[in-house]
């Protein structure tokens, strides 16, 4: 079966506020479960440690403020008579910034659990920060740099070989 040619179909409001809590609620199940069981085993099995117990906090906030912005973009606003007026921000939308807030919460979780094994996974969130720089750089300061470099126009020929004469004059 080919895929389907022509424009991709727009989604409704309502199917836009129904996927979007889907969404929020899977999400916020794996940021509980994740946290529950690290906690849970940690206590139990584990002895917890400062390490443990600071980066779990900084961990655990990290989910709560992912999960609230998501939580807040998507936020529809109703009518008195529970008409959708705006369906909030489309949580599933490719390329949108929701897909960033969700890959924040995957990898909170995933390292919160992998922190079970061993201490060292709390290196993966400084994929947080590296990832930050990289889409800074790839849309603010490549292009800004980018236009500063084509702002300057480039000599013609007749302008380049009188400058080389003055260039040889002067030694």
């Amino acid at each position: 079966m080919s895929p389907p040619k022509g424009k991709q179909g727009t989604k409704g409001a309502k199917q836009i506020v129904e996927e979007n809590t889907a969404t929020l609620s899977f999400y916020r199940n794996m940021a509980l479960g994740s946290t529950a069981a690290s906690l849970l085993l940690n206590v139990i099995f584990f002895e917890f440690g400062k390490l443990a117990v600071i980066m779990s906090v900084i961990t655990i906030a990290t989910l709560v403020a992912a999960y609230q912005f998501m939580a807040f973009m998507s936020k529809a606003k109703f009518s008195e008579t529970g008409a959708i007026l705006s369906s909030g921000n489309d949580l599933n939308m490719e390329g949108g910034i929701a897909e960033n807030a969700k890959d924040l919460i995957i990898l909170s979780s995933g390292t919160l659990l992998l922190t079970l094994l061993s201490n060292y996974f709390w290196f993966l969130l400084l994929l947080v920060p590296i990832r930050a720089v990289w889409m800074l750089w790839g849309s603010v300061i490549q292009p800004w740099l980018a236009q500063r470099n084509e702002a300057e126009p480039e000599p013609d020929e007749k302008k380049q070989r009188k400058m080389e004469r003055k260039m040889r004059r002067m030694r």
